[in-house]
């Protein structure tokens, strides 16, 4: 058994040999944390946790030769963003200003354990994940897998590059704006954003208020699909919930898909934003290879509505909900600080005004819904940028440079839908190709049901395929 090649393995093979003992979670935790220590110049991760994932790996040994009921995650490592909690880890937000540890772990990464995973680390992001680059001057940069020279996107960027790297199957991100499905298409892995209040964000009340939403980057429909059956189902304390779902999202991921009507757009939510040609194509590809499927694809003019009125002020509202969690405020970046300045005025009646209007939104987003089952877009306008996108640039400049990498993303923060990132093959540049498939209300099952077909009928490409 080549352990090299496991540690690059999905989730559901990985459970599969684990299952069936063809290694053990201790042979599995001990060549992922190689496999991460010498990819360290890939700058995806800021702390890995190889004592404390040996620890449950030996435990979770035991717990299989004991026999008995075990989780669907059992012995699966996986990778946590630093901005969740992991019990006896700072929590730094990608900001060198934290230092105390984090007393116990969020609600999402309790499940996984509870689940039988194993927290392998923490994953590499700009400070308070405030761009769609992962670069800090705490951490520096990450770099894509794909190409050294290239952004794996963010704010998820050390997640996204974690996978796609074949470092660890699967890794939690946040998205407030894009920030799983920007470094999903940048990476070549696949990124669902949930509905919002999906996922727990305990114990947290919210993520940049209505905006943000949690969730996992993995390298196929299946194992996304399997992740969010763990971790889905909001707590008490959580502002935001969704209803659960008809199924399961396994049964969705695996199950026969009946012919949905598909519409398709290339047409940016932002003004003067256009796709790159390659982005166009992929679109148009992916739509004839949908026609091709069974589904009813056509070609939509979607009216979609001014968000940054109900955008910006959950942003900045956010970063504000998160400076009191900060030990050294004095050590934050100069962005990050004048963010905090500029931002000033998103305080609690402008916020809440916010998200009434971003509701607002949602229900004119919904006549879209009224036609279409679902809605093809481009991911991102642009191809994965050069490193150092954020050098030189102050809090103004960095939205500036950011807005072609979120232009088909953030709108449905603004009204909650679910969406997500999946790969469309490989660009003439040697880079991957995305399209975002965005959902109604509730539809994620709708959403993996189809990406799942897609995966199938066009397998997902992986550096070094």
């Amino acid at each position: 058994m080549n352990l090299e090649k496991v540690a690059a393995l999905g989730v559901v093979e990985q459970r599969e040999l684990l299952a069936r003992g063809a290694i053990t979670a201790q042979q599995l935790v001990e060549s992922t944390v190689d496999r991460i220590e010498a990819a360290a110049d890939l700058g995806a991760f800021v702390r890995v946790l190889r004592a404390e994932a040996k620890a449950a790996a030996s435990e979770r040994d035991r717990e299989r030769a004991a026999g008995g009921d075990l989780g669907p995650l059992h012995g699966i490592p996986i990778a946590v963003k630093d901005e969740y909690d992991v019990a006896g880890v700072v929590t730094t937000f990608g900001t060198r200003a934290n230092s105390t540890p984090a007393a116990a772990d969020a609600e999402m990464v309790r499940r996984l354990r509870a689940a039988g995973a194993i927290i392998i680390g923490k994953t590499a992001m700009p400070e308070f994940g405030q761009w769609p680059f992962t670069e800090s001057t705490t951490f520096g940069m990450t770099h894509n897998p794909w190409d050294h020279a290239r952004s794996p996107g963010g704010s998820s960027g050390g997640s996204a590059a974690a996978v796609a790297a074949g470092l660890v199957p699967a890794a939690l991100g946040g998205d407030g704006g894009g920030s799983i499905r920007i470094p999903a298409a940048c990476c070549g892995v696949f990124g669902l954003k949930p509905q919002r209040g999906r996922v727990p964000l305990a114990p947290h009340r919210h993520l940049w208020w209505a905006l943000g939403v949690a969730g996992p980057l993995t390298r196929s429909v299946l194992d996304s699909a399997l992740i969010y059956d763990v971790i889905r189902g909001a707590t008490p304390t959580d502002r935001f919930r969704a209803p659960e779902p008809t199924m399961s999202f396994e049964a969705a991921a695996r199950g026969p898909v009946r012919p949905l009507r598909i519409g398709y757009s290339t047409k940016a939510p932002l003004p003067l934003v256009k796709p790159d040609p390659i982005h166009t194509r992929a679109v148009h590809d992916t739509a004839k290879l949908l026609r091709g499927l069974g589904h009813t694809v056509m070609e939509v003019d979607p009216d979609y509505p001014v968000t940054a009125h109900a955008f910006l002020p959950q942003v900045y509202g956010g970063i504000r909900a998160e400076l009191p969690a900060v030990d050294h405020p004095e050590l934050l970046e100069r962005r990050t600080r004048q963010s905090l300045a500029v931002g000033a005025w998103a305080r609690g009646p402008v916020i809440e005004w916010a998200i009434r209007r971003g509701e607002a939104s949602r229900s004119k987003v919904e006549q879209i819904f009224a036609e279409c089952d679902l809605l093809l877009t481009p991911t991102t306008a642009g191809r994965p940028p050069l490193l150092g996108a954020l050098d030189g640039t102050n809090t103004l400049g960095a939205m500036r440079v950011s807005i072609p990498m979120a232009a088909y993303t953030a709108l449905w923060n603004v009204t909650g839908h679910p969406a997500a990132a999946l790969p469309a093959g490989v660009g003439e540049d040697g880079l991957p190709l995305s399209v975002q498939i965005v959902g109604p209300t509730n539809g994620e099952t709708t959403i993996l049901s189809v990406a799942a077909q897609i995966e199938q009928a066009r397998p997902f490409p992986h550096p070094g395929r």
